[in-house]
């Protein structure tokens, strides 16, 4: 009985529920204690202070009513919650993820905004399967193909999307829409410069600018956005704004949103699919680094997977509850944090207190200015514009530059197909990588004075011997690089005819493959016929597995193909030098690859000396290989 007793609790977590329910399930067992409520409750509400006036913004962002916004910020943030990992983490309408939403849906919809909202819907029903998905089958490290180079430029081009695309809202006027984005600002740009501004919604965009400008410098602890936007609320209220040609929110029902299903429209969906993919893995990727920079703080453990579920589970509830695609925000996360939030409740405390405004507070919402909403758009975005990432990626390696770069523009001038700009980005990094791959570095090592081994090229002046050449190639030796490593090396020999040895460094090398192993092969045969020995020193457990799987390394199998490997460079050096010829160093006994500051070790003299199994290596601490 007492055994029975023990299993049961041990399949239950330290808080007493059972241990298959999610992390976040299990921690709502915690507000149990009064300091834990009562922190979760106050981070909860400053939370919500901060995203009413968001979620109402970047549903305008995603071309969608305000109330689709307040919707995506009840039960998404709560199912996120339950189901992610992050203690912290807030999930709900974040800038990026709207412009991708409105990226989507404008080419299908014109500007049917009833077609939209569904079509919003679906999409973040196919966002969340798709996460869902990747997250049963372990498949999070997709999101490395969005490479740091494509997500700055991303990122920055997003920025000044989302900023130009809140023209007409800052100065009151309306353009032709283009086909592109760039032709609808130039469209907005000559409308301006004909007819001018509309002037008491630029000095209500302005207002707001002025004063959450003005709070978060002198009260940066105050929920400066919503201040910002009911002052200008009440201004409009007072000033008979609406009446004055300004544009406001409008009329937002009364009422919590009905759960139902998305629209099931298999052709829409269709075209949906490439930007439901995107939008999944963009914001996974948004949430999964800012749980890791929470988690950071916090020392909490963090589950890539689980938070795949968390992000999943909230957009699929945006889609039963009228929201639209949703992703984790680091400012409301922060707030999270800095409130001392620690479990979902902080979550359910948000979500009440966005009830109560739906059902109690809609009416105050009437005159709310589309200008205000627009200034808290770019306010949001402004900080994420940082130019001084793509320069360092340029400083640090061209090719990351060009690949920021490039997606930058092409994100600029494809929007909105923003997929272009992402898809293009990932294909140039691939490619650019590759291509990298495909010429490695292949260095003939020189001894310097002070004893060491280095690139012959970078040290003109380093002991070479011409006889015994140190080769040492970087990077994987696969089917794309093993002919130019092939070349390379027949190339030093060119340069060094009197050449009899030539020792392979294979410590840069962490993989190689068959065609890697059969230039190898190929080097050694058309060497020995010109009386030059391959070599092979240093190579880690993976390739000496791989070596020794294709027979190249036992001197006993009879392969005529088979190559000495040894631990150390030196090592290999020292078998060289005991075998050459050389009247210029006294047969190797003062060649300018041996070191002359210690007594190297007994020579391998015979081929079972050479093959046989060594000491531990130094590489991987496992006896190398026979």
């Amino acid at each position: 009985m007492s055994s029975a007793a023990n299993n049961s609790s041990g399949k239950r977590a330290s808080t007493g529920w059972p241990a298959w329910l999610p992390p976040g399930m299990r921690r709502l067992a915690e507000v149990r204690d009064p300091q834990v409520l009562r922190a979760d409750v106050m981070a909860g509400i400053s939370v919500a202070l901060l995203l009413i006036p968001q979620a109402m913004a970047f549903a305008q962002l995603a071309g969608l009513p305000a109330q689709a916004g307040l919707y995506a910020a009840l039960l998404p943030p709560v199912f996120a919650a339950l189901f992610g990992s992050s203690r912290q983490m807030v999930t709900g309408p974040v800038s990026l993820i709207s412009l991708m939403t409105f990226a989507a849906l404008a080419p299908l919809v014109n500007g049917n905004g009833e077609l939209a909202w569904q079509a919003a819907m679906l999409l973040a029903a196919m966002v969340g399967i798709i996460q869902i998905g990747l997250g049963l089958l372990r498949l999070g490290v997709l999101v490395d193909f969005l490479s740091h180079p494509v997500v700055i430029g991303f990122t920055n081009a997003g920025v000044i999307i989302i900023a130009t695309a809140q023209m007409g809202k800052l100065f009151g006027i309306s353009a032709e829409k283009g086909a592109w984005h760039f032709q609808t600002v130039w469209n907005m740009i000559k409308t301006l410069a004909a007819h001018g501004p509309h002037w008491p919604t630029l000095f209500m965009a302005i207002f707001s600018f002025a004063l959450i400008i003005a709070v978060r410098r002198w009260r940066a602890h105050w929920p400066g956005v919503l201040i910002a936007v009911a002052a200008a609320t009440l201004l409009a209220w007072l000033t008979g704004y609406a009446a004055a040609g300004g544009k406001v929110i409008g009329a937002i029902p009364a009422a919590l949103p009905s759960l139902a299903l998305p629209p099931l429209d298999a052709a829409l969906a269709a075209q949906l699919l490439p930007s439901a993919i995107v939008i999944a893995l963009l914001g996974y990727l948004e949430a999964i680094s800012i749980a890791r920079a929470l988690a950071a703080k916090t020392r909490q453990r963090i589950s890539a997977n689980q938070e795949l579920f968390g992000q999943g589970a909230g957009n699929l509830a945006a889609a039963f509850s009228g929201g639209y695609p949703v992703s984790a925000s680091f400012s409301r996360s922060a707030v999270n944090l800095d409130n001392g939030g620690r479990t979902p409740f902080s979550a359910i405390t948000s979500a009440v207190v966005i009830a109560l405004v739906l059902l109690l507070l809609t009416p105050l919402l009437y005159h709310l200015p589309q200008a205000a909403l627009a200034a808290v758009i770019i306010m949001a975005v402004a900080g994420l514009f940082h130019l001084a990432p793509i320069r360092r990626a340029w400083q640090v390696e061209k090719h990351d530059g060009i690949v920021a770069l490039a997606t930058f523009v092409l994100t600029l001038i494809s929007a909105p197909r923003l997929e272009i700009g992402i898809f293009g980005g990932i294909l140039l990094s691939m490619a650019l990588f590759i291509y990298r791959t495909m010429r490695p570095r292949v260095a003939l090592l020189a001894r310097l004075e002070d004893g060491r081994l280095a690139d012959a090229h970078l040290y003109p002046s380093a002991r070479r011997c011409e006889r015994v050449l140190l080769v040492r190639h970087y990077l994987l030796l696969y089917y794309a690089n093993a002919g130019h490593f092939e070349n390379r090396l027949l190339h030093l020999l060119a340069e060094y005819p009197r050449a009899r040895f030539v020792i392979l460094d294979l410590s840069a090398v962490n993989m190689i493959d068959s065609s890697g192993v059969d230039v190898l092969a190929d080097l050694r045969r058309r060497l020995a016929a010109h009386g030059i020995e391959l070599l092979l020193a240093r190579a880690n457990h993976h390739v000496r597995s791989a070596l020794q799987r294709a027979g190249l390394l036992s001197a006993h199998t009879g392969n005529a193909d088979a190559i000495r490997l040894f631990d150390r460079p030196t090592q290999a050096i020292c078998f060289a030098l005991s075998h050459v010829q050389c009247p210029d160093c006294d047969n190797g006994r003062y060649c300018p690859l041996r070191r002359q500051d210690y007594a190297p070790p007994p020579c391998p003299a015979t081929d079972d000396a050479a093959n046989a199994p060594a000491s531990v290596s130094a590489d991987n601490g496992k006896p190398s290989a026979p």
